[in-house]
C-alpha cells in the first residue's frame, strides 16, 4: 500500500509539471503571436493609403484577407467601441481599425480543461483503486500471513468491496472455521488423553489380577483342583473385562469426530449439477477421460446445496483416482419420493467383500496402493447424507463401481 500511495504520488506530481510546462510554453507562443493584429493594421493603412475608394469607404474594405481585423471605421472619439482596436492615420485621415485579441484564448481555455479533465480522472482512479483494491488485497495478504502463522483469533473488518468483499468474507469464514476447529482439536486432544488414562487405570487392576493368578500357579501355590479351578476363573473373567475396554475403546475410536452442519433448504436438480458439469467437464478433457451426464428431470430437492455438491465432488475424485481414467458417468432414477444420484467410474480393482467396509473412516481398500489418500471421502459423503434424511450405498457391477447418493425430493 505504500509503494502503492508512493507511485500515484510521483505519477500525480509529474502530471502536474507537464501541465504547468504545457501552460508556460502556451502562454509565451501565445505572446509572441498576439502582435499579428499589428501587422495586419499596417498592411490595412498601406492599402488605404494606395486606394481612394477605401479612404473614403473604409467600411466597405474586404477584410477577409487579415485573420485579425474586424472592422474599420474613421475614428470618433466620443464613439464607445466594445472591441480592442488601434488608432491609425492614413492620407491625413484617422481610422479605428478593431482587431480581434481572442485567437488565443480559447485553444489555451480548452487545453486546460482537457489537462484538467485529464488529471482529475487521474486523481479518482488512483483513489478508487487504493480503497478498492489495494487496501481490501493489503487486508488479505495480512490476513493470510496471520493464518500462516497459526493467528486465528483477529477478525477480518467486512468490506464491501465488489473486487475482494466475498473473498474477503470467505477468508475471514474460513479463519472461524480454523480457529473453531482448533479449539475442538484441543478439546479432543484433551478428552483423548483423560480417556487413555482413565483407561489405562481401569485395565491395571484386572492386569494385575491375571499376573498375579498366573504367578500362583506357576509356583504351585495352589494345591487343590478347586483352588486351581477359582484361578483359571478368575483369570478368565477378569480377561473378559479387559475385552470389555479394548471394545469401548473401539467403539470411542468409530465414534465421530467430525462436525459436518447441514443447512437443508429447498433446491433445483439442475442447480447442483451445472456447477459439477462445468468443473469436472474440463479437468477431465485435460486427462482424456470421458465424462457423461446423462438426461434427467430437473426437481427440487429437500439438501444443503453446497454439501450435496461437496459428496458429488468426493465421489467424482474417487472415479478419478481410483479409476482407469476411460469413462466417467453420472446417472439418474427415482425411487419413491427420492432422486438417486449415481456415479459410475470403469476400471474398478476393488473387491466386492470390502464394499460393507468402504463408508468406515479412515478406511482404505485393497485398491489403493501408491495413491495417496485418509480413507475419509466416503465416509464424509455418508455423513453428510444422513445429516439430509438420505443415504449413500456402493456396488460393483462387471468393470464399474457405482457410488449412489439418494437424495429426498421437496
Amino acid at each position: 500500500m505504500n509503494r502503492f500511495k508512493k507511485n500515484a504520488t510521483i505519477i500525480i506530481i509529474v502530471e502536474l509539471v507537464l501541465i504547468s510546462l504545457l501552460n508556460i510554453i502556451f502562454i509565451r507562443n501565445t505572446k509572441s503571436s498576439a502582435r499579428y493584429y499589428r501587422v495586419d493594421a499596417e498592411r490595412l493603412v498601406r492599402v488605404i493609403e494606395a486606394d481612394e475608394d477605401a479612404r473614403d469607404n473604409p467600411e466597405k474594405i474586404d477584410l477577409s484577407k487579415y485573420k485579425t481585423l474586424k472592422r474599420v471605421s474613421f475614428f470618433d472619439p466620443e464613439e464607445v467601441c466594445n472591441n480592442d482596436y488601434v488608432v491609425e492615420k492614413a492620407a491625413g485621415k484617422v481610422y479605428r481599425i478593431e482587431y480581434d485579441n481572442q485567437h488565443g484564448k480559447l485553444p489555451f481555455i480548452l487545453m486546460n480543461i482537457g489537462l484538467g479533465i485529464f488529471f482529475i480522472i487521474t486523481v479518482v482512479v488512483f483513489v478508487y483503486v487504493g480503497t478498492k483494491v489495494i487496501s481490501p488485497f493489503n487486508k488479505m495478504s495480512n490476513m493470510t500471513y496471520e493464518l500462516a502463522k497459526g493467528n486465528l483469533t483477529t477478525p477480518l473488518k467486512e468490506e464491501k468491496s465488489r473486487f475482494f468483499g466475498k473473498f474477503l468474507w470467505g477468508v475471514d469464514m474460513l479463519r472461524e472455521n480454523l480457529e473453531d476447529s482448533k479449539l475442538k482439536n484441543l478439546e479432543y486432544q484433551k478428552e483423548k488423553k483423560t480417556m487413555l488414562l482413565s483407561l489405562s487405570h481401569d485395565i491395571k487392576t484386572p492386569l494385575s489380577a491375571i499376573q498375579l493368578y498366573t504367578k500362583a500357579l506357576s509356583e504351585g501355590i495352589y494345591t487343590t483342583e478347586e483352588e486351581k479351578e477359582n484361578a483359571y476363573n478368575g483369570i478368565l473373567d477378569k480377561t473378559n473385562e479387559i475385552k470389555n475396554y479394548v471394545d469401548e475403546i473401539h467403539r470411542l475410536s468409530r465414534d465421530e469426530f467430525m462436525e459436518l452442519k447441514v443447512s437443508v433448504g429447498e433446491y433445483y436438480l439442475k442447480d447442483v449439477m451445472s456447477g459439477i458439469e462445468a468443473y469436472y467437464k474440463d479437468k477431465l478433457s485435460v486427462i482424456h477421460t470421458e465424462f457423461d451426464i446423462e438426461p434427467y428431470e430437473n426437481c427440487i430437492l429437500s439438501c444443503d446445496k453446497d454439501r450435496l455438491v461437496e459428496a458429488l465432488q468426493n465421489l467424482m475424485e474417487n472415479a478419478i483416482k481410483y479409476g482407469d481414467g476411460k469413462l466417467i458417468r453420472i446417472s439418474f432414477s427415482e425411487e419413491e419420493d427420492c432422486k438417486l444420484i449415481t456415479v459410475h467410474n470403469t476400471g474398478c480393482s476393488l473387491k466386492e467383500s470390502e464394499l460393507a467396509d468402504i463408508f468406515d473412516s479412515f478406511y482404505r481398500g485393497s485398491n489403493t496402493d501408491n495413491i495417496q489418500g485418509n480413507g475419509l471421502g466416503l465416509y464424509i459423503v455418508k455423513q453428510l447424507m444422513h445429516q439430509m434424511d438420505g443415504d449413500a450405498f456402493a456396488m460393483i457391477e462387471d468393470d464399474e463401481f457405482k457410488v449412489t447418493l439418494v437424495v429426498r425430493k421437496a
